[in-house]
């Protein structure tokens, strides 16, 4: 039977018989697969002869970690203090609202965005503050969520 993992397989082979390494292997396998599937793991378990209970318990324990594909465009949603007191809800209500994302949802249907709140993204001085793929966006108001947001949708972004 052919091995349906052999990238993994490559990942694995680094991190052979080095203690502690759970982590950093992890690490590259999300940033090879762009997230950590419930397969994935399985498999690593059973490469590494562990409890998957064990990979599953380190991957949901540590919020770097995502269990879920993600959109093409990451939006970071700072809820640090000075955007907190700056009505960002509104701005991330905003998002929620255009993107049309279900309740419990943080990825559009088409994978094109995914929202995320953050603790701070260290711009305080421009609250509220969004991150798109890097590029930050600050002193938002609610109005301003659709034109930024389109910029992305149509690939105007650069």
């Amino acid at each position: 039977m052919e091995n349906a993992y052999p990238e993994l397989d490559k990942i694995l082979a680094k991190f052979q018989d080095k203690k502690g390494s759970l982590i950093p292997l992890l690490q590259e396998v999300q940033k090879e697969r762009g997230y950590l599937s419930r397969e994935t793991m399985q498999y690593l378990a059973d490469k590494m002869e562990i409890p998957s209970a064990e990979i599953f318990g380190v991957a949901t324990f540590y919020s770097m970690f995502r269990l879920k594909p993600q959109g093409k465009h990451l939006i970071r949603v700072c809820k640090g203090t000075a955007c907190h007191v700056s009505d960002v809800d509104s701005i991330k209500n905003a998002i929620i609202e255009i993107l049309q994302l279900p309740e419990g949802e943080n990825t559009t249907s088409d994978m094109q965005f995914t929202v995320m709140e953050v603790a701070c993204l260290g711009c305080c001085s421009l609250a509220p503050v969004i991150m798109i793929d890097g590029k930050t966006y600050g002193k938002l108001v609610p109005e301003a969520i659709p034109a930024i947001l389109n910029q992305y949708k149509n690939g105007d972004s650069e």
